[in-house]
């Protein structure tokens, strides 16, 4: 996919992830069904396949959960430069685009963690902070499955989809219902995956 993106492009691909760092209660990983809107739908500088393999890549790697924001990018700044294979003008263009999405999605929420924070430790034993926090566990939430119901409903064809759908079920009750640890998830998915069950 090759798509035409300016200076100016890149500084609104800042821009939006600069934003959504302020809405990402509970991480980054809330914020996906704005990004899939606006990186998709509107701007059109990946395609659905990019910005869901950009999820499932970055969250299936070791590392910190913020990958796949790297990653989503990467593949507009390679999106914007011809594709992998155009050589380094594509590869620069993919780390300007790196540097944008990462840029904006931490520095404007650890700025504002890292004040919120010293002010809330110097009046923690306030009702008003005390009220703030337990209020915001319900959004975290609610944030949390709406993005994976989005990364669930990529998946609309039920005759060929529904193990799919079974594995999303199956470990949301597992998640729910038990103290199994989500690693022994991950690696029971990435064998399914592996194995072509999924």
């Amino acid at each position: 996919m090759t798509v035409e993106m300016t200076a100016q492009d890149f500084w609104n691909l800042f821009q939006q992830f600069a934003s959504l760092s302020l809405l990402g209660v509970g991480g980054s990983i809330t914020t996906v069904p704005e990004m899939q809107r606006y990186l998709v739908d509107e701007t059109h500088w990946l395609t659905d396949l990019q910005f869901t393999s950009s999820i499932a890549i970055a969250q299936a790697s070791p590392g910190p959960n913020i990958l796949f924001v790297a990653l989503m990018g990467w593949n507009v700044g390679l999106n914007a430069g011809g594709g992998l294979v155009s050589g380094p003008t594509a590869w620069a263009l993919g780390m300007l685009g790196v540097l944008a999405t990462m840029l904006g999605i931490m520095l404007p929420s650890s700025l504002l963690t890292y004040s919120a924070t010293r002010w809330a430790h110097r009046n923690r034993d306030m009702q008003a902070v005390r009220a703030f926090k337990a209020g915001m566990a319900p959004i975290v939430i609610a944030l949390l499955v709406c993005t994976g119901w989005l990364l669930t409903a990529a998946h609309h064809q039920a005759a060929r989809d529904w193990p799919l759908w079974v594995l999303t079920v199956g470990t949301t009750f597992l998640v729910w219902r038990t103290k199994l640890h989500m690693l022994w998830m991950l690696g029971a998915g990435a064998l399914l995956g592996g194995l072509g069950v999924i």
